[in-house]
C-alpha cells in the first residue's frame, strides 16, 4: 500500500465536490471559482503531478494504479464515495472510479482511452513535444505566454481560443508541464490504457469538446458504445481541455451533475 500524501486544497461551503487535476490545474482554476460559490471544491493533483510526490518507485503509474490511490487518499480527506470530475487523464481515472463504486457520481471530460494505437502514440507523442519545449524554456516561459502569438503556438492543439488564455494562465501551465515528475512515467503507462465498457451502478457524465484535437470527437461514439448507461454530451466550442474555453458552461455542468 502507498504511504503517499497526496496534495489537495479546498474553496467554497457546502457538499463536497472533487476536481482531480494533473497538467491542467490553470485551466480548472476559472472553474473552480464558479463552482465554490455552491459547493466545497476539494481539488486535488494527481501523484507525480502539481504538487503531488510520484507514485512510490516500483510502482507503475497506470490509471487503474491512480484511481486506486485516489481512492484511498478519499478517506485520509474524510470523504465518503465524492462525486468527482476530471479532464483527460483525470476523466479517465474518475471513470475507473466509478467502475469500482468508489464515487456517487463522475463526470469525465474528454477521457482517454477511447483511443487506436495510433491515435493514443500522436495525442502522447504531442504532449512530449510540448513537454520537451517547456523544459526548454527554463524560466523564460514569459516570453512565449506574454503575447497571443506565442500562447497560440504552445496551446493550439489543446486549446480552442489560446490566444484568449491570460498570460499568467498560460505560463502556469507551461511550467507545470514542465516541472511534473511524474509525467513520463505517466505517459507512458497510458499508451496502453483502454477504457473498458461498464454499466455504471452511479450516475456518469461523458463529455467532450467539439474543436478537441487531441482526442478528437470521434472517440466519443466510441465512449456512447462502452458506456450506454452514461449521460453523453458535446461542448461546442471547446477543445481538449473544455474548462478554459468555457468555464461557465463547464461549471454548470458539474453542479447539474453532481446535483443528479
Amino acid at each position: 500500500m502507498s504511504n503517499i500524501q497526496l496534495v489537495s486544497s479546498r474553496r467554497g461551503s457546502g457538499l463536497a465536490l472533487v476536481v482531480i487535476r494533473q497538467l491542467d490545474r490553470e485551466g480548472w482554476a476559472p472553474v473552480i471559482d464558479l463552482l465554490a460559490r455552491e459547493r466545497e471544491v476539494v481539488a486535488v493533483d494527481l501523484p507525480g503531478f502539481g504538487d503531488s510526490p510520484p507514485l512510490p518507485d516500483g510502482t507503475t503509474p497506470t490509471v487503474h494504479a491512480l484511481a486506486a490511490e485516489v481512492a484511498r487518499w478519499f478517506s485520509t480527506a474524510g470523504l465518503t464515495r465524492p462525486p468527482v470530475a476530471g479532464n483527460s487523464l483525470g476523466g479517465a481515472v474518475a471513470l475507473e472510479l466509478a467502475r469500482t463504486g468508489a464515487v456517487s457520481n463522475a463526470v469525465a471530460l474528454s477521457p482517454i482511452g477511447l483511443w487506436t494505437g495510433p491515435e493514443a502514440a500522436y495525442a502522447l507523442g504531442s504532449l512530449r513535444v510540448a513537454r520537451m519545449m517547456a523544459e526548454s524554456l527554463g524560466g523564460r516561459t514569459a516570453r512565449v505566454t506574454g503575447n497571443p502569438l506565442g500562447r497560440t503556438l504552445a496551446f493550439w492543439q489543446l486549446v480552442a481560443r489560446p490566444w484568449q488564455m491570460t498570460p499568467a494562465a498560460a505560463d502556469g501551465a507551461l511550467r507545470n508541464l514542465a516541472r511534473s515528475p511524474g509525467f513520463e512515467a505517466t505517459r507512458r503507462a497510458a499508451h496502453n490504457y483502454r477504457l473498458r465498457g461498464f454499466a455504471p451502478g452511479v450516475p456518469v457524465t461523458v463529455a467532450w469538446g467539439t474543436r478537441d484535437l487531441l482526442t478528437p470527437l470521434h472517440q466519443a461514439r466510441r465512449a456512447t458504445r462502452l458506456l450506454p448507461g452514461a449521460r453523453h454530451l458535446r461542448l461546442p466550442g471547446c477543445g481538449h481541455p473544455p474548462m478554459s474555453d468555457n468555464p461557465g458552461r463547464v461549471a454548470h455542468l458539474l453542479l447539474s451533475a453532481s446535483s443528479s
